[in-house]
């Protein structure tokens, strides 16, 4: 299968700190992959190194075969940060036709509104400025302009993160409708059912270091779990506690 990620040997340090210390990982197009850690294990790191966000000591990061430090590189993903903060003085409806602009789709009212209806989103809710929205519509409307672009590769960090039950399961649903039908997807979550129902694999971050990295099926396994979730605590405890990092590293 054509790769969309591959990253070598990536280390990123923060003082003496290592975040990321010598990370692995290929994703072929098509693929599912989860990233799992505790707080501070380096996931969003990743990501940020990922998309040229932040500087790497050490290793590589290609993009569908061009070299992350490339704009064109990062041309083909739609991203979703973790603190998703849309610009407070537009409105939800302007927010989401520049994005559209913006990466050169057509403005089609009938996409917005089925991509609104599947998260649970009103249309009229988009009349109102940013600033007014709670949490959760907030989280909503950055994944309808991420869904809306429609890229061959989405990066999505804690997508779950403040939405409601049914919100929660029409995502699950369409992301894994978009994995059957061979999109490409790179998410965190501490939902490790999402893991397991999503994720064709996963890797485990235990701050710099990579634990694992393999289907989920495998890692319930290794590590004695009926659910993922029991298989993470295991994991945990044998590891043991990770080591303090300074908060202005972040995770």
């Amino acid at each position: 299968m054509p790769v969309a990620v591959r990253i070598e040997g990536v280390v990123k340090r923060y003082g003496r700190t290592a975040l990321l210390n010598g990370v692995d990982l290929t994703i072929d197009q098509g693929e599912s992959v989860g990233l799992v850690g505790v707080n501070g294990a380096g996931k969003t790191t990743l990501i940020k190194a990922l998309l040229d966000l932040c500087e790497i000591e050490r290793g590589s990061i290609d993009l569908f075969g061009v070299s992350h430090l490339k704009p064109e590189a990062r041309g083909r993903i739609g991203f979703l940060p973790e603190k998703f903060l849309p610009p407070y003085f537009a409105t939800g409806k302007e927010y989401l036709r520049f994005m559209a602009r913006l990466h050169g789709r057509p403005v089609e009212t009938p996409a917005i509104r089925e991509v609104l209806a599947m998260l649970d989103l009103e249309e009229r809710a988009l009349s109102k400025p940013v600033r007014e929205l709670s949490k959760g519509m907030a989280q909503k409307l950055g994944l309808a302009a991420v869904l809306l672009c429609d890229k061959d590769l989405f990066v999505l960090d804690e997508p779950m993160s403040g939405l409601d039950p049914r919100a929660r399961a029409s995502l699950r649903r369409h992301l894994a409708a978009r994995r059957a039908a061979g999109g490409t997807l790179l998410f965190t979550s501490h939902l490790l059912a999402d893991v397991a129902d999503l994720c064709d694999r996963m890797l485990v971050l235990h701050p710099g270091q990579v634990l694992f990295t393999g289907r989920p099926e495998a890692f319930c396994e290794q590590y004695g779990g009926a659910t993922l979730e029991e298989a993470y605590l295991e994991c945990l405890a044998r590891v043991g506690a990770p080591p303090a990092l300074d908060r202005a590293a972040g995770c």
